[in-house]
């Protein structure tokens, strides 16, 4: 499926899909292979695919994209940032994403180089998400290809650490929807009325493409600590105190994470979402145990 076909996101609700990252290192993506062959019996509508820090694991992020599409048969998404490309860099790789015979990106401006607090703009590149945007559908229009690809970017339940308030990062998302953006996945949440109050917030302004609510099962207590401290992402109280005593011990802590993300996606799915985005963290275990949990709800919803 496409992010720009609207319609399958009407007629066959709710979308479930997967994101992935690219390994650092050959023994990494044995492992990952090995993985996505586990995921793609889930029947995931799409798995993404990320950039590393930097854009280090580019041609990786493609490389995988493509063998998703088309070695499992699931259709899948290249992440495409800012960060470190020219213009006429942004146009090579976009022709790449093409020739390989993907034809989702998630557009995204990227995150700031590590250590730094603020995003550096590269020369002849761009700054802003919805300046890729426009990018990507200005690429289409030259080549004679209009809207080839689907477009998703990215939406802050919480809003982003870097907008000094709502309403500024609201301002953000309409200029990337505006320039041409298909759908809106949301960054991780662990509770839904950060996400629906989003939602009403989003459409109160004019938005109408579909907000697909990003959720990350917790895997490890460290771990999520360390990732929700980067990203802003609040975690409920009694959620806390649950992983605090789980620190040490993994296996207690991803049984916890599996609880409170089946629970968290039945009341998503109960209250009538267009999909859901998993980042899976290139493990499949858990998501076995989570898609079977759910497999109930999805077939009632897509009767």
């Amino acid at each position: 499926m496409l992010f720009s076909d609207y319609s399958k996101y009407k007629d066959k609700r709710p979308i479930i899909s997967f994101e992935i990252f690219p390994p650092k290192t050959d023994r990494g993506m044995d492992n990952l292979k090995n993985e996505l062959s586990q995921l793609a019996t889930l029947g995931p509508d799409f798995i993404t695919v990320t950039y590393g820090a930097m854009g280090s694991t580019r041609d990786k992020t493609l490389e995988i994209a493509s063998l998703i599409k088309n070695h499992f048969g699931v259709e899948s998404a290249c992440h495409l940032t800012c960060v470190g490309a020219t213009k006429n860099e942004l146009d090579i790789i976009l022709q790449k994403i093409y020739d390989a015979g993907v034809r989702n990106i998630v557009a995204l401006r990227g995150d700031p180089p590590e250590g730094e607090k603020t995003f550096i703009q590269s020369e002849e590149g761009y700054s802003y998400g919805n300046e890729l945007v426009e990018h990507i559908r200005n690429f289409e229009l030259r080549t004679g290809n209009k809207n080839y690809f689907g477009i998703a970017v990215a939406g802050y339940p919480e809003k982003h650490l870097e907008a000094p308030e709502l309403g500024t990062d609201l301002a953000n998302l309409k200029r990337k929807v505006d320039a041409g953006a298909d759908v809106i996945i949301t960054q991780l949440f662990f509770n839904n009325d950060f996400y629906f109050d989003f939602v009403k917030k989003v459409r109160d302004i004019g938005i109408t493409v579909p907000i697909v609510p990003g959720i990350m099962p917790i895997l490890s207590a460290k771990q999520i600590q360390r990732i929700t401290s980067m990203c802003g992402t609040t975690i409920p109280q009694i959620l806390r105190e649950k992983l605090d005593a789980a620190i040490d011990d993994d296996d207690k802590a991803r049984d916890i994470g599996i609880e409170q993300c089946i629970q968290q996606s039945k009341e998503l799915l109960a209250r009538g979402v267009p999909g859901i985005h998993f980042y899976v963290l290139n493990k499949s275990g858990h998501m076995i145990r989570i898609m079977d949990a759910l497999s109930e709800d999805l077939q009632k919803l897509r009767v």
